[in-house]
């Protein structure tokens, strides 16, 4: 046999070899071997049949190959499957002949029944299986032809020819097991049981030249990729439409295979593949800009399939663009930055979304990062910062700022809560206390007020009279008292009052000292 699992019609023919063999030592009647002979018939019925089978197997594998266009590949594998039936038909041929001749040399045939005449005969038979060597030259066809199935088909298939010595019946059979083939099969063997004996190894032929038609079959377009999951795919130009715009689409036939899983790469990278379908994921990086804000890129798309008959790779240059990220800076003012103040901004790209990591740099200025994505303070120490922006190490674009020097702060002087007019003056005797402040900039305290905090550190008030200074007092408070001015003074006098220092205290909460130069008040007293 050849080595492969039995099915129950085979298990019952080896049940009959076995108790052919058993009976072969004892003297049986007519009737007993009547049975071989039906036992005979039925088995050659089975040869017929399986022939037949593997005839319908074999054109069909003929077919398939002129179908798919002769392909070298397959028609290789129908000249094999022609070769095993045709070296089949040679052994099965054989089988018959002999058969033919054993029943010429026993008597022939009832040409009423059509049963051969001597089924009791074994003179006749062992004169030809083995004084003949027939035995000899049957065991060697079926072995060579097991052996050619063999090296054809890379698998195993078992010599069916044994002596008893290598056969699992009859090796531990003390009154067998020395036995060679041809004695154990045909010597003292009647013409009856010898016909059923020569039909099951016809059988053991048939069915192994099926099983090898069989896998022959099952590798025709083995390079063939066979589509079992078909499914729809649209390929959108957008993802993201504005509303009032058309939506553009293709709506493609989708297909892949469950047998064979294949491997798919981006620029020789592999990506994920889950159920025929390749995940692809990649950083965009910037690249050479046009008028519209497009940087034309390209990456190569592969697929490779890994099937039996050799792989096969589909390559594809697959084009995209990068657009320009529009980077949003959000603060009270971004036209220019102030030097050497903490200028806080919120700087984002909307079309990252949730992808947006940002890491910033720049050039004139010192950068401390915020508690938020986005969210920087810069120091400018330069009249221009450029401030260059990466999200997730890929850069992005270069925002470029002015930068100008905080304004000066207004310097104001108050007596009784209202403002003095300078050009007015004041009625004698003057007032009695004095306030200073230092206002800032209303545009720089909107944008920064943490920075926008000032006060007048030193200043110096005189009652003067003419081109001498009647009273002198230096002062660091907010505001001071005149009333010893007061009943000094006479109309005609005035009040002087001359800046020192200023202060600011930053984003830090560090006091500056601010140069504001030389500031001088004169308050005429009416």
């Amino acid at each position: 046999m050849s080595g492969e699992k039995l099915s129950a019609r085979q298990k019952m023919i080896g049940m009959m070899y076995l108790v052919l063999t058993a009976l072969l030592a004892l003297q049986v009647s007519s009737s007993v071997l009547d049975k071989f002979i039906l036992i005979n018939k039925s088995l050659e019925k089975s040869i017929q049949k399986q022939e037949a089978e593997n005839n319908i197997r074999l054109s069909h594998i003929r077919t398939a190959v002129e179908e798919t266009g002769n392909r070298l590949k397959d028609v290789e594998l129908l000249e094999k499957a022609l070769a095993i039936k045709q070296e089949g038909n040679k052994v099965i041929s054989y089988i018959n002949s002999l058969k033919d001749e054993l029943i010429e040399l026993t008597g022939g045939k009832d040409p009423r029944t059509g049963r051969p005449k001597g089924v009791k005969d074994d003179s006749g038979v062992a004169q030809l299986m083995c004084n003949r060597k027939k035995a000899d030259e049957l065991k060697k066809l079926l072995n060579g032809y097991m052996q050619y199935l063999t090296k054809t088909m890379g698998k195993e298939y078992k010599d069916i020819a044994l002596d008893a010595k290598d056969s699992e019946l009859f090796k531990n059979d003390p009154n067998q097991r020395n036995k060679c083939f041809a004695t154990l099969n045909f010597d003292k063997t009647p013409l009856g049981a010898v016909l059923a004996t020569l039909s099951q190894f016809g059988t053991d032929v048939v069915y192994a030249e099926s099983d090898a038609l069989e896998i022959l079959a099952g590798k025709l377009g083995a390079d063939d990729v066979k589509f079992d999951k078909i499914f729809p795919l649209v390929k959108p130009q957008s993802n993201i439409v504005a509303a009032g715009s058309n939506y553009h689409a293709e709506l493609l036939l989708a297909a892949s295979s469950s047998v064979f899983e294949p491997e798919m790469s981006i620029d020789n990278k592999k990506i994920p593949v889950d159920s025929g379908i390749g995940k692809i994921s990649f950083l965009a990086t910037p690249g050479k800009y046009d008028e519209n804000g497009l940087a034309k890129k390209t990456f190569k798309a592969a697929i490779k399939l890994k099937v039996p008959g050799g792989d096969s790779t589909f390559i594809k240059e697959i084009e995209y663009f990068v657009a320009k990220p529009v980077i949003q800076v959000q603060s009270a003012a971004v036209s220019a930055l102030y030097l050497n103040a903490g200028n806080e901004l919120n700087i984002h790209v909307p079309a990252l979304g949730i992808n947006y990591n940002p890491k910033f740099t720049a050039e004139g200025a010192t950068v401390i990062p915020g508690q938020g994505k986005g969210l920087v303070t810069l120091i400018p120490n330069a009249p221009e910062v450029k401030v260059s922006v990466y999200n997730n190490g890929s850069f992005l674009d270069i925002i470029t700022f002015k930068v100008r020097t905080i304004p000066r702060p207004e310097i104001q002087l108050t007596a009784g809560g209202k403002l003095i007019n300078e050009r007015q003056g004041v009625p004698a005797p003057g007032p009695r206390k004095l306030e200073i402040r230092a206002i800032p900039d209303e545009s720089f305290k909107s944008f920064l007020p943490k920075d926008a905090r000032y006060r007048v550190a030193e200043w110096e008030v005189t009652l003067a009279r003419g081109s001498r200074p009647i009273q002198i007092k230096k002062v660091t408070a907010q505001e001071i008292s005149l009333t010893d001015f007061a009943s000094l003074a006479q109309a005609g006098d005035r009040i002087v009052v001359e800046i020192k220092k200023v202060e600011r205290l930053n984003y830090k909460d560090e006091i500056e000292t601010v140069n504001v130069g030389t500031v001088v008040h004169n308050i005429p007293i009416n």
